[in-house]
């Protein structure tokens, strides 16, 4: 029954016809539907109009009678439009029927458009994103016109993105998935702790110990980063320890560089760094192995199918493997 719904959407939209779902006493529109979508996706409402080919005036209109249809609003109109906890339901719902109208289009040849892209909302760390991801999800971008539009947020919270039913997919530490979904370990990023020489001769100037550590500024990424406390508790130092906010990867690099703190970065990210001497490791075989796990929808469709594949095999050269 899903199926020839579906595939009812996707043979209207093909005609240019407005299509319509019923379910129980309400229809979706999918044209309010796709309007409400473009303007989460394009960041406003004018970008959203010029992506649809529409007047600004219609693109909003759209967005408001479906509002008025629910009876709630589904954005939040500030720059950038944020979607409520109902729009992100109604985000998480549009991608899923656009997943399983990918599959339709391969099943029924006669709908199949090489040249159309399809669009997934994902969810990693900003380390990630700084490093393996790019190369790792290339070519599987390339070969199915795949377009990513990717939340970076730190891997302790990163599942929360699918909770809320924002995103299709995510990459977090966390390793029991939520309902609906299921979890696959792809390997592990490498911290190490660093600092510049010069850092290391003006804050250590007797040593490099546990408490001259904690007794020195460091990064941190984000209130939800705890890769520098869990560093100096393997030290056995439990107390506070002054710190930079610094919510950028790269950020945090050019930081460090400019002896500002020592840091938790992944060894993926300062390779060269650390071969010319540039950035120096405090204590040697001290560094953090933080699990990273692929977490998706069970019922996302083909394409995830493949791209979960695809990331299990290429993931495999850049991260550190661990024993499940």
């Amino acid at each position: 029954m899903i199926a020839l719904i579906l595939l009812s959407i996707f043979i209207a939209k093909s005609k240019n016809r407005v299509p319509y779902v019923v379910l129980g006493n309400f229809m979706f529109d999918y044209k309010l539907l796709v309007a409400f979508n473009a303007v989460i996706e394009e960041a406003g409402f004018e970008k959203a109009a010029k992506a649809l080919g529409l007047t600004q005036s219609a693109v909003s209109q759209r967005v408001k009678l479906l509002e008025a249809r629910l009876g709630h609003a589904v954005l939040v109109r500030e720059t950038p439009p944020i979607p409520t906890e109902i729009g992100k339901l109604l985000l998480s719902h549009v991608q899923k029927v656009s997943l399983l109208e990918w599959d339709i289009q391969n099943f029924v040849p006669t709908l199949n458009d090489e040249q159309s892209f399809k669009r997934l909302r994902i969810a990693l760390n900003a380390d990630s994103l700084a490093t393996w991801w790019a190369s790792s999800v290339s070519d599987f971008c390339n070969e199915n016109n795949l377009l990513l539009n990717l939340i970076a947020e730190d891997q302790e919270v990163s599942l929360n993105f699918m909770r809320t039913g924002e995103v299709t997919a995510c990459i977090g530490s966390v390793k029991n998935p939520i309902d609906g979904a299921r979890s696959i370990l792809l390997g592990a990023m490498r911290y190490k702790a660093v600092a510049t020489p010069q850092f290391i001769a003006k804050y250590f100037p007797n040593g490099i110990t546990p408490d001259a550590i904690a007794d020195a500024p460091a990064l941190i990424f984000g209130p939800e980063d705890i890769l520098q406390h869990r560093f100096l508790e393997s030290l056995g130092v439990k107390k506070r320890f002054k710190y930079h906010f610094c919510p950028s990867s790269e950020g945090f690099v050019r930081f460090t560089e400019a002896n500002l703190g020592w840091a938790m970065i992944p060894e993926l990210q300062i390779q060269q760094h650390l071969k010319n001497g540039n950035l120096v490791e405090l204590i040697p075989n001290t560094e953090i192995d933080v699990p990273l796990y692929w977490h998706y929808w069970l019922n996302s469709g083909e394409l995830v199918n493949r791209l979960t594949r695809h990331l299990m095999r290429s993931s495999k050269q850049q991260l550190i493997r661990l024993h499940r």
